[in-house]
């Protein structure tokens, strides 16, 4: 732990946590970006990019030289920091309207130790979407090079490679775009400004996993009901506690509209609550930055706080909730009539009363800290997560400290803390109350008397005794990775949510892509299965195109025989509902005798023949599959691909027509 906090004395630099805003020396000076006579170009060259660091979608790493001629805007950022989540839409925004004129790379200089591994970085810029060049600094090169301070920062760098401002915190479009602007049409008007396509290589995903980024889980014993927060399928499963799909809420593109369970549309949710008639599901819409409630009788999804838009000001106590603005909601816990919400974004825990429709403080002064006190005019909070209860407390997480609190659920008491000791204090150990040392935790749940903690960043479960304080780990070597079995050897993969039910914890084991079973009492992991997964169908991604080689056939009667593969070390999914659709470019030339067909098999591979009329012509045979396969071995993964694969044909007059073969190799997930 030591080591950790010398490391930043060591590298030179000071390092804060996540900025809410503010500008810093360097920042561009005050006025209009788009007055003709005004220059905003720099005069201090940039530094160039150090090199030897692992670089993301991007075929060649950039240089500073490379890139001139191209306006640049750095993007330093941690990938737990709330704040450097909350300007990504800012960016995207400003890459679609600026194109190719425009250059984003993201500078990840992780401020964990997790945060430093170049899988961890990968996982969450796909889980972010971000495609422009990320590049991991775990030594601070970067950072060091162009004197940064905190998370996020911003660097712009005009066409001729010189520094034209810097800018600490959010607020990022509205400042950039038209400095932006301007700098585009006076470079472009001197001729010194390219629109060359950077070439990029965007690490996405060729196949699906069946859930992308669960981030929460919720089990409900008294119902035999499993709720999955698929947030990077922007959707809401519910499951039995054997795992047979139910519904899906959610049409799985992103978005913020209310309806039934296909026209809804949520991103990125996170946290979910379930009200004591088992009716209603709350779920923490967290990119939304809303509440959302779904009527389970029917699927049909509602607003109830929020308005899809992050908040400028904090509310007043009392506030109505449709139209009070809220930052990145992350988890929920209903008791009666009070719905408390972690309100990450804004470092605070807000309670919503039901009945009233209104929102007020419930603890937190809205400063990024970890200060015990009176809840609401002292104790400071750093991006509080999971929220649970046993009817006297109220406990979260604080993964910006690596923190676990507590206040009394009832009265005006005082913010306690229990593990956890700065915003800089993190590492992994047991131990008792400030011994012991967790690694930005995201989820807590409780049962039997004790707390279970997912120890998101040390791939670890641990369980907490509110009473002694005492830190134990339940599970997981914590080592990244996908392994069931002896839960002290079980391998996690930055766990995010856990819930508990009859007994067993599940876990929303977040970068692997399912959720796992793990049973205290026995010691053991387990990966759940999930079946009936019609019920979620394939996922709102893109689909893969392949064109095949053009083959010649024979004229006449004859046979498209189609084989679908899968990747080596992986089979077919009998208990997914796999198709595939069969068009002919020109029907007079290849006339199918079947344009749908389904297989259940847990093969390596499938043969499908079907039969066909061929005359002489060219034409293209299409055919588009939904395949579900999953990885073999104990740690089986299963996965969705959707796949177009065209086969070019030239139909000649000929002896009598063979075979005409047609392959759909699967690839895994990356």
């Amino acid at each position: 732990m030591v080591w950790c906090a010398l490391l930043f004395i060591m590298l030179g630099v000071a390092v804060s946590s996540c900025s809410s805003g503010g500008a810093r020396r360097g920042d561009a000076p005050g006025g209009s970006a788009t007055t003709p006579e005004r220059s905003w170009a720099g005069t201090e060259p940039a530094p160039g990019f150090p090199a030897g660091l692992t670089w993301l979608n991007v075929a060649t790493p950039p240089t500073r030289e490379s890139l001139r001629g191209r306006v640049v805007l750095l993007d330093f950022w941690t990938l737990g920091c709330i704040n450097c989540q909350h300007i990504v839409p800012d960016l995207k925004r400003l890459e679609a309207e600026f194109g190719d004129a425009l250059t984003v790379i993201g500078v990840h200089s992780g401020k964990y130790t997790a945060e430093q591994d170049d899988e961890g970085i990968r996982a969450a810029a796909r889980r972010l979407g971000l495609e422009h060049p990320v590049v991991n600094d775990p030594d601070f090169a970067f950072w060091q090079a162009y004197g940064v301070n905190a998370w996020p920062t911003l660097v712009l760098i005009d066409p001729a490679g010189n520094i034209a401002g810097f800018h600490a915190g959010e607020g990022v479009y509205g400042l950039f775009q038209p400095i932006i602007s301007s700098l585009v049409q006076e470079f472009e008007a001197k001729g010194d400004l390219t629109r060359d396509p950077l070439p990029v290589n965007a690490d996405a995903q060729a196949a699906s996993t069946v859930l992308s980024y669960p981030g929460e889980v919720l089990a409900d014993a008294l119902s035999g009901r499993l709720f999955i927060a698929d947030s990077g399928h922007n959707r809401i499963l519910v499951a039995s506690l054997n795992g047979e799909l139910q519904m899906a809420i959610g049409s799985g593109k992103e978005g913020f509209a209310d309806g039934g369970p296909r026209e809804a549309a949520f991103r990125q949710p996170q946290g979910l609550a379930l009200s004591a008639d088992g009716e209603t599901l709350y779920v923490a819409d967290t990119r939304n930055h809303a509440i959302r409630a779904i009527a389970l009788a029917t699927g049909e999804v509602t607003t109830i706080a929020g308005t899809g838009r992050q908040l400028e000001r904090l509310p007043a106590n009392g506030a109505p909730a449709a139209t009070t603005a809220m930052a990145s909601p992350w988890d929920v816990f209903v008791e009666g009539a009070r719905l408390f919400i972690a309100m990450a974004g804004v470092h605070q825990v807000w309670v919503m009363d039901l009945e009233a429709a209104s929102l007020s403080v419930f603890a937190g002064t809205s400063r990024e800290g970890i200060e015990d006190g009176p809840r609401r005019t002292i104790a400071t909070l750093a991006q509080p997560g999971g929220l649970t209860s046993d009817g006297r407390y109220l406990y979260w997480v604080d993964p910006e400290s690596s923190a676990v609190r507590r206040t009394a659920i009832a009265g005006d008491g005082d913010v306690e803390t229990l593990v956890g000791t700065g915003l800089f204090d993190w590492g992994d150990e047991d131990g008792v109350g400030r011994a012991a040392r967790l690694q930005h935790p995201q989820g807590i749940t409780m049962a039997a008397g004790l707390l279970y903690v997912a120890d998101t960043y040390n791939h670890r479960i641990r369980s907490l005794d509110p009473a002694t304080r005492a830190v134990t780990t339940v599970a997981g070597l914590g080592e990244r990775g996908f392994a069931d079995g002896p839960a002290a050897l079980a391998l996690l993969n930055e766990p995010g949510g856990i819930s508990a039910a009859g007994g067993h914890l599940y876990v929303a084991d977040t970068n692997n892509h399912v959720v796992r079973v793990l049973d205290p009492a026995a010691g053991r992991i387990t990966t759940l299965s999930l079946a009936n997964l019609a019920v979620a169908g394939p996922p709102a991604g893109r689909v893969v195109r392949v064109v095949l080689d053009p083959i010649v056939a024979a004229a006449g009667g004859s046979m498209l025989r189609i084989e679908v593969t899968a990747p080596e070390g992986h089979r077919l999914n009998s208990l997914g509902p796999s198709s595939i659709t069969l068009t002919s470019g020109n029907p007079s030339v290849a006339a199918l005798g079947e344009s749908k067909l389904t297989w259940s098999s847990d093969l390596p591979a499938v043969t499908l023949p079907v039969p066909a009329t061929l005359s002489p012509g060219t034409t293209g045979i299409t055919a588009t599959a939904t395949v579900y396969f999953c990885r073999t071995g104990e740690d089986k993964l299963c996965l969705i691909q959707q796949i177009e694969v065209v086969q070019p044909i030239e139909v000649v007059a000929g002896p009598a027509a063979g075979e005409v073969p047609m392959r759909i190799d699967l690839t895994p997930a990356p």
